[in-house]
């Protein structure tokens, strides 16, 4: 889809491009800039972590523990590496002057990778150690397991049903600025083509890409074709030109309306036509159902007419309500889409962590010490993290 960033603006990554990727690579803890002393205070904990620790530490109950951490999901586990940051740089204690003691050291984590696929009830990681160092942290490395992998498993089934055509993860708008950098990596690691923010492309070193929003066309009082020459005007030539061309809701009128003025410049068009609207090129032929939005149809008509004007070569993308269901049905009708951008289903279900107590050592050896219903559950393709 042409590079997303300019010669001279390519970010410094030590991160490895996808292709090159192998399990076994885990991000920089660095890497996440986490709110570190806030986390070490329990601030984002749930109350009842905090008090926890604060019981055993005046009680000087220091139990050796194994706590392990699964989900109930087939899904795509990301989160790991976040994770084991939190533990890295929060677990430990303050000491009566108000010295923060680092306890990592004094702890075994192993755990799975980025990128591994799990099954209902694979345990993901285990942590050894003295409870007291860690039992304010749960809340924190659960939420971001949580949150990566559902973003993670939602953009692999986008890009399972796309048949290896190009994904791009537009969900930014939808959800906490917040959520962006994190995000970003979970679909970094599923192969998707691109993101729309600079904060998604952060820890893997890119830059966010993006088309001609609606409202750049009005501020052109509606004219798509100006507002697609001023973007070739003024971007890098590096940068794809695709022109936003639901505008006038003439899908076809406008992509060839900008292929003529653009020729060679114009790298494709985007058809992302309201699901409440038909555009106007199906007025006289609604034989599709639904009518509305992007359907089989519409992307037929334009990909049709810039191939009998001589565009041929001007790429297609889709938006709008787009999930693996509309996707698998695109390609399983053979659709002339090259790209799919996907919004807010990414960000749809849950995929809840759970982390429980399964072992307690006793004069240096392990015994079982659960709730009903939970045993320790060894899963041999755990790696112990340095």
């Amino acid at each position: 889809m042409g590079n997303t960033t300019t010669k001279g603006d390519k970010a410094k990554s030590s991160f490895p491009p996808l292709k090159a990727r192998e399990r076994g690579f885990r991000l920089d803890p660095e890497t996440f800039e986490l709110p570190v002393e806030k986390m070490r205070e329990g601030y984002y904990s749930d109350k009842y972590f905090n008090r926890a620790k604060e019981i055993l530490e005046k009680d000087n109950y220091h139990p050796v523990v194994l706590m392990q951490v699964f989900q109930k999901h087939n899904s795509l586990l990301c989160g790991i590496d976040e994770a084991i940051a939190i533990l890295k740089f929060c677990s430990g204690y303050y000491d009566k002057s108000g010295k923060w003691i680092d306890g990592w050291d004094k702890l075994e984590v192993k755990a799975l990778y980025d990128g591994d696929l799990i099954k209902p009830f694979d345990v993901v990681m285990t942590i050894a150690g003295d409870y007291s160092l860690f039992a304010h942290l749960e809340t924190d490395y659960l939420g971001v397991l949580a949150r990566r992998t559902k973003i993670a498993t939602n953009t692999k089934a986008v890009v399972n049903a796309a048949n290896g055509k190009p994904i791009l993860f537009f969900p930014a708008r939808f959800d906490h600025h917040l959520m962006q950098t994190g995000d970003g990596y979970a679909a970094y690691i599923t192969g998707t083509l691109g993101v729309s923010t600079d904060a998604q492309a952060q820890w893997w070193g890119s830059k966010g890409l993006g088309t001609i929003p609606h409202s750049l066309i009005a501020a052109y009082n509606g004219d798509t074709v100006k507002a697609t020459e001023k973007f070739a005007e003024y971007m890098d030539p590096e940068v794809s030109v695709i022109a936003l061309v639901d505008f006038q809701n003439d899908s076809v009128t406008t992509s060839l309306k900008c292929a003529q003025a653009l020729g060679k410049k114009l790298w494709g068009v985007r058809l992302d036509t309201s699901a409440t609207m038909v555009d106007k090129s199906l007025w006289e032929d609604m034989s599709v159902f639904p009518p509305t939005g992007v359907n089989p149809k519409l992307v037929r008509k334009v990909r049709k007419a810039l191939d009998e004007a001589g565009y041929n070569w001007v790429k297609i993308v889709v938006s709008g309500g787009f999930n693996p269901d509309k996707i698998k049905l695109f390609e399983k009708l053979n659709i002339p889409a090259d790209v799919y951008a996907v919004g807010s289903w990414l960000l749809k279900g849950s995929y809840d962590f759970t982390a429980d107590v399964v072992m307690i050592k006793e004069d240096d050896k392990w015994k079982s010490c659960a709730k009903v219903g939970r045993k320790y559950n060894p899963n041999p393709d755990l790696v112990i993290v340095e």
